[in-house]
């Protein structure tokens, strides 16, 4: 594999990782959410420098369904990042409190929530979308495959969309995206691991249905092209 390639799967990973650590907020200190915030938008930046061949292509060559698809979600997901970071610049205590910003906390709060958890959703979908492509590069890592394996990846995909279904309601995502409630809650009685399993899985969720959307695109491309 080449070395390009190890730098843009450890960047997935490590926003993966800081996403799941940013959405349990309280309960990794206000504090330390806000850098980690701020580390997550560095790695996004370095997210596209690295992909910056497909944006300097956006207005070249023809789009299929698939092309546009996985456009409307990528321009989504930054959207979400830049609200995000908008946002946060009005509720920050830590990282931006040394700019002479003084009100506009109720707009700053209603800002973050919707494009944290919108974003939560676009960017799994994204990661979804591309997920042929990385399993393409871990495969080179992994030379053999199986028939019997390939099922219970398949099953054990499943499970973890029908687990994810169950955290998403369970964790309140829902009322959040559609601001239900404005204030997210959090049990600090409750092991941050097993908080962190739980939107693991929700995002395990949306990456499984943008997996099966892109499949099935690409089935119907191919129909298509034998018409």
């Amino acid at each position: 594999m080449k070395p390009k390639a190890i730098v843009k799967i450890a960047a997935d990973v490590a926003m993966t990782v800081l996403l799941l650590l940013l959405m349990a907020y309280e309960m990794v200190g206000r504090a330390a959410h806000e850098w980690i915030g701020a580390g997550m938008f560095v790695l996004f930046i370095v997210h596209h420098a690295l992909n910056w061949k497909w944006s300097r292509n956006l207005l070249r060559g023809k789009y299929t369904d698939m092309r546009a698809l996985q456009t409307v979600f990528a321009a989504l997901a930054l959207l979400s990042m830049l609200g995000a970071l908008v946002s946060a610049v009005f509720i920050s205590e830590e990282v931006f409190a040394f700019l002479p910003i003084r009100g506009g906390r109720a707009f700053g709060r209603t800002l973050h929530m919707l494009s944290v958890y919108w974003g939560f959703v676009f960017l799994s979908l994204h990661l979804g979308l591309h997920w042929n492509a990385m399993m393409g590069m871990a495969g080179r890592l992994c030379k053999q495959t199986s028939r019997p394996r390939r099922i219970v990846l398949r099953v054990l995909g499943v499970c973890i969309a029908l687990y994810g279904a169950y955290a998403l309601v369970k964790r309140g995502i829902p009322d959040y995206m559609f601001l239900r409630t404005h204030f997210a809650f959090f049990d600090f009685e409750e092991p941050l691991i097993f908080f962190l399993l739980d939107d693991l899985a929700a995002m395990g969720l949306f990456v499984w249905l943008g997996h099966y959307l892109a499949k099935g695109l690409r089935s119907l491309q191919k129909r298509k092209a034998k018409a």
